[in-house]
């Protein structure tokens, strides 16, 4: 608790140092009758005692709240910004560890997929949100900007800072394209070091890349030189983002439960491509004819072989002798459920035996499918065609992809103390709440003041400024996870940095499209709009399409962020973008 007591302190200390006051010159002109002074002179100041606006500056400040501290002064200003913002840094400290404490008695679902992305966004929302409340309409114009400043540099920073320090960390040795869980020997090298993810993170990429619809909407009447559509394209905007939002929640809802699902379907076709290539050897390559059709009198041999006690038909116990003799490599499954699930694909008399044309049609099926999938490609001296290899190793990639079945278990460990844990898990989000509703709008105020102090844009302070405070908590828990350095860990990582990017996308947009709709103000932020569209197209399309980063891709990352910011100054101050 020593940095919040510090932090207390400075408060207090700058609270009674930042009241304006007022003083008169108790020196003048001498006159020769004036024996006693009265204290008061009517000459002016002297003009060597006038101080730098660095220091101090003759104009008054509103106090927010109408007792929290505040001064026109550039540094008084900076150190209010470095003050609030750490109380935003805290907000979401306590807001990131209460979520992670409900996670732990609740499980994913609810919590997981609605609760947690909106909380993480939380601060922001709540600093777009005062942004656009304070004043009168003309002052939340002005005001605004911090709010798109925050929003844009939250973005940016996300997917090019924090995601390129995400790799460097990361980097693992790459072997046949992907990164091998915890092994490094190659130092820094830029081809052959990097990490890996799963297919699931494609997907969070390809949905962040999506969540840029709003932004084009409601940015189509200034494309298109349209004066009168503009409100009507943020109300439509509005309506889609929040749409948007909602359909994303419902997502992460039940992504745990379709990720399973995946997996279980991954491992049962690893079940099938492993007989298909087991009953292949045992057949010495013959399983097919020389026009690649399925050699049915092979595959009753083999069922011959399967059938132990020549009973004529194979019963549950049979199968599964043959699936444990198989030996799945780098896959764990349940035995009796792989028994299940290949019965019911055999078992068309649902006797609970697999008769000797079951076997053969159900056989015949899965090399068809495999055919379909593999390829057919012919293996030389063999007589027989190679596409069940092919298969084979393509579900092995299928599986990889879709990551480990921790990832998707719902099942929730014991804790010790479940009901403590909920109550310090509610402590501190209701903590985190209230100090981010509470210091928003003074740190919004410091922004804009420091910006009136400084002629600098309060939109260049609130995109490089802010997103370190509100972010801080999610980039220090995203890099201290990519040190672990496998593709689990690393795909949770970048999963998270995707998802916080959409709630920004859909969340923060839709309070900040609410704002300039409700209090008629005018959206005209052309260049910031395509910043963001820029930076999350790039990154969401790169993401998608691929699974293994190499350490030469955080380059592109690193770039992005002084071309983002580039780019704004060009477009608003040289060219007058609006």
């Amino acid at each position: 608790m020593a940095p919040q007591r510090l932090l207390l302190l400075f408060i207090f200390l700058f609270y009674f140092s930042s009241f304006p006051s007022t003083a008169r010159f108790i020196t003048g002109p001498s006159s020769p009758t004036d024996l006693v002074s009265d204290g008061i002179s009517t000459g002016k100041n002297p003009t060597f005692l006038s101080l730098n606006p660095l220091f101090s500056a003759e104009e008054s400040c509103e106090q927010t709240y109408g007792f929290l501290p505040c001064t026109t002064t550039v540094l008084g200003n900076l150190f209010l910004i470095i003050v609030y913002g750490y109380l935003m840094f805290l907000a979401a400290t306590y807001l990131s560890n209460g979520s992670e404490l409900l996670l732990e008695i609740l499980g994913p679902g609810i919590v997981g997929g609605l609760f947690l992305p909106i909380l993480g966004a939380l601060p922001d929302a709540m600093l777009i949100l005062v942004s656009g409340l304070s004043g009168t309409a003309e002052t939340a114009q002005d005001q605004v900007s911090v709010g798109m400043g925050l929003l844009a540099g939250s973005t940016v920073m996300l997917l090019t800072v924090i995601w390129g320090s995400c790799v460097v960390v990361g980097r693992c040795d790459i072997r046949d394209s992907v990164a091998v869980d915890g092994t490094i020997t190659k130092g820094f090298h830029l081809t052959e070091t990097g990490v890996s993810t799963d297919i699931w993170t494609c997907y969070a990429a390809s949905i962040m890349a999506i969540s840029v619809i709003p932004f084009v909407i409601v940015q189509l009447p200034q494309v298109l030189n349209s004066t009168s559509g503009r409100h009507l394209a943020v109300l439509i905007a509005l309506i889609i983002s929040v749409s948007m939002l909602v359909s994303y929640c419902v997502y992460q809802v039940f992504q745990p439960w379709i990720q399973r699902r995946r997996l279980a379907f991954a491992k049962h076709k690893h079940v099938i491509s492993g007989i298909l290539r087991h009953l292949k050897k045992q057949a010495f390559g013959k399983l097919l004819t020389e026009d690649g059709e399925p050699n049915t009198e092979i595959i009753r041999k083999l069922f011959e072989t399967i059938d132990e006690n020549r009973d004529g038909h194979l019963s549950p116990s049979e199968l599964k002798a043959l699936i444990i003799g198989i030996r799945f490599e780098d896959i764990d499954f349940d035995k009796d459920d792989a028994v299940m699930k290949v019965m019911a694909d055999f078992d068309a008399s649902l006797d609970s035996y697999i008769q000797e044309e079951e076997f053969v049609k159900g056989i015949t099926k899965w090399i068809n499918e495999a055919k379909q999938t593999g390829g057919a490609y012919l293996e030389p001296n063999a007589g027989t065609f190679k596409f069940i290899d092919q298969f084979h190793q393509q579900t092995k990639r299928e599986h990889a992809l879709l990551g480990s079945e921790e990832q998707s278990d719902e099942v929730v460990e014991h804790v010790e103390n479940p009901r403590w844990i909920s109550f310090k898990a509610v402590l501190m989000l209701l903590l985190g709440t209230l100090i981010a509703a509470a210091f928003a709008d003074p740190l919004v105020d410091a922004v804009d003041n420091f910006s009136t102090a400084t002629s600098i844009p309060s939109f260049f302070i609130s995109f490089i400024a802010l997103p370190l405070a509100t972010n801080s908590s999610e980039a220090v828990s995203a890099i201290i996870f990519a040190t672990r350095k496998k593709q689990r860990t690393a795909s949770l990582t970048f999963s998270e940095l995707y998802g916080a990017v959409t709630m920004n996308n859909v969340l923060c947009l839709s309070v900040f499209l609410a704002l300039v709709y409700v209090r008629g103000l005018t959206w005209d932020f052309s260049s910031e709009v395509l910043v963001i569209l820029i930076v999350c197209i790039v990154m969401g399309a790169f993401a998608s399409f691929r699974t293994t980063f190499p350490l030469w891709t955080c380059s592109i990352a690193y770039i992005l962020y002084p071309f983002s910011l580039a780019l704004v100054y060009v477009l608003d101050y040289v060219f007058g973008w609006s």
